[in-house]
């Protein structure tokens, strides 16, 4: 490996930054040492500051009905083909229940932009949710609403809210998402839920349409200037109703790479080995906390719902049951050094003394 190469390395390691141009020649070199090096630094940092312990969160997809039309996924508003659904309160509780019984200490209610679900309904769950599972953290990960609605929700007891950004290049953002929506009110959104004292999570897809190593490195500066607790990194997937059908998958390398990378830069940060990642490669998750993530999202929703939450094609966790996947993944988990873990796993900087 070249020596300016592992000086890059061992200076996002001790500073946690890089110039524009040292995060692109990161991404760009091909000399295979790369990784390994940047794997065997990630690891190290993670390590040190979490362990062998893996974060579960446990993922309830409430509903699939989406007002957005956003092109590269599967629930968008012009798919007639979905079957739609809503997940009613009780059903929300009792896959909490559920949850709760199997080990869970975060629960992430994810879903479309549903109108559906407005602040008066959400706050009531989550209400239900924080009374009746006191020890658990709530997730929201809704998209995008207004700061009063993030304020309720807030007030209401939720914990984190997570957002991906998708890309930090508003012409790209252009590219992927219909003229209504823009990247300045993500980013508003993003910044807003870190100035209410959310845990914010923010994230991008590896390898979309028309994305450049240009973006990537913009990707990596907004993350960097945002500071958020979780980052979400996953490979893009085609979903076979919209219009990237024909678009070929992200690269799972360049999104372990960007795993390693993100772990440099934010040694504390809760890092997901996505489902995403898994459905590309049969071995994805291991993979993605080799590369030093640290959290995963198994899913709590009833398969009947589950089978119709299909953001992209092939989806890993489809129609299999939670119980006999919690006990796969801490089997595989254990396999590589690694232990799933029964806490909350907030971000150390949300950790009371």
């Amino acid at each position: 490996m070249h020596d300016p190469i592992t000086s890059l390395i061992t200076k996002l390691s001790t500073e946690h930054r890089l110039s524009a141009e040292g995060y692109a020649q990161l991404l760009t070199t091909e000399d295979p040492a790369v990784q390994d090096a940047l794997i065997t630094a990630a690891v190290a940092v993670r390590k040190a500051q979490f362990g062998n312990g893996i974060f579960l969160r446990g993922l309830i997809e409430l509903t699939n009905y989406c007002k957005n039309n956003c092109y590269y996924c599967g629930i968008r508003r012009d798919n007639k083909d979905v079957m739609r659904y809503r997940m009613s309160h009780q059903a929300v509780l009792d896959c909490c229940q559920m949850g709760a019984e199997l080990g869970f200490r975060t629960f992430v209610l994810q879903g479309g932009e549903d109108p559906y679900w407005n602040d008066a309904r959400l706050c009531a769950l989550i209400t239900d949710i924080k009374a009746r599972f006191p020890q658990c953290a709530v997730t929201v990960s809704l998209g995008e609403r207004s700061e009063e609605s993030y304020r309720a929700l807030r007030d209401a007891g939720a914990d984190r809210y997570l957002l991906r950004h998708e890309t930090a290049d508003s012409q790209h953002y252009a590219m992927l998402h219909p003229p209504e929506m823009s990247l300045a009110n993500r980013m508003r959104c993003l910044r807003t839920l870190k100035s209410l004292g959310y845990q914010t999570g923010c994230g991008m897809m590896v390898g979309s349409p028309y994305q450049t190593i240009e973006h990537l490195v913009k990707d990596l500066q907004w993350i960097e200037a945002l500071q958020p607790e979780t980052v979400g990194i996953g490979p893009f997937l085609p979903h076979h109703a919209t219009p990237f059908a024909a678009f070929p998958a992200g690269s799972a390398a360049m999104t372990l790479r960007l795993l390693s990378i993100v772990r440099l830069m934010l040694p504390t940060v809760l890092l997901p080995a996505t489902t995403a990642l898994g459905t590309l490669l049969p071995d994805g998750l291991e993979q993605g906390i080799l590369a030093g993530a640290n959290v995963i999202m198994p899913n709590l929703t009833p398969n009947t719902e589950r089978c119709n939450y299909q953001l992209y094609d092939g989806k890993c966790t489809a129609a299999k049951d939670t119980l006999s996947v919690l006990r796969d993944r801490t089997l595989r988990f254990a396999a590589i050094g690694y232990e799933t873990v029964h806490q909350r796993g907030d971000a150390p900087s949300f950790l009371k003394p």
